[in-house]
């Protein structure tokens, strides 16, 4: 009898393991035959699921990107005060640190590789800016999309700081002094 494969299953399971393999890695440095030999899969077994590198990274960001808004969803969720949620949310990026940090050097390489035309014109990136941009107003209830965007590009110099080494960025305090200046601004805004 045949073995059934749960084929989406099993394409988000690869995905999953490139996470750590770009991070290592890097983009640049790795070929669709390396990427199969690290999984321990055929290169064709990889290209049937994945046309090309590019479209692999592509849904790898996709996947990260939904794992990324559920798992903060679940990390501020009972919080009621804007603040409180920014209070949450460095919590949830020192619980995740390391992650974050690999997640921006490995787009950060990808974005060495390809021209801005490229990345801008991009449906998958779009849709995943476009989902941060969502979530900034769900979990803030912040509709203005310059303010949410303000918020995103924060968090990410956050980020990139740390990958960086700066060591005297405390990620809970300065979340904290965000939701306390957004909070202010809010106010004086209404």
């Amino acid at each position: 009898m045949p073995k059934i494969v749960d084929h989406e299953q099993y394409r988000k399971e690869l995905l999953s393991k490139c996470f750590d393999l770009f991070a290592q890695k890097g983009y640049g440095a790795l070929t669709m035959r390396q990427i199969a030999e690290s999984l321990n899969v055929s290169t064709g077994t990889l290209y049937h699921y994945f046309p090309s590198k590019q479209v692999l990274f592509e849904q790898l960001v996709e996947e990260i990107s939904q794992q990324d808004i559920s798992s903060a969803l679940a990390e501020i969720k009972g919080v009621e005060t804007l603040s409180e949620t920014m209070t949450a949310m460095g919590k949830y990026l020192v619980k995740n640190q390391d992650y974050f940090i690999n997640q921006t050097y490995i787009l950060v390489d990808f974005y060495q590789h390809h021209d801005k035309e490229t990345i801008a014109n991009s449906p998958v990136f779009q849709s995943v800016k476009q989902r941060y941009q969502q979530a900034v107003y769900d979990f803030l209830g912040i509709p203005d999309p310059v303010l949410a965007s303000f918020v995103l590009s924060f968090i990410d110099g956050l980020i990139l700081a740390k990958l960086w080494g700066v060591q005297t960025i405390d990620l809970r305090e300065q979340c904290e002094l965000l939701g306390k200046m957004l909070t202010s601004y809010l106010q004086e805004k209404s």
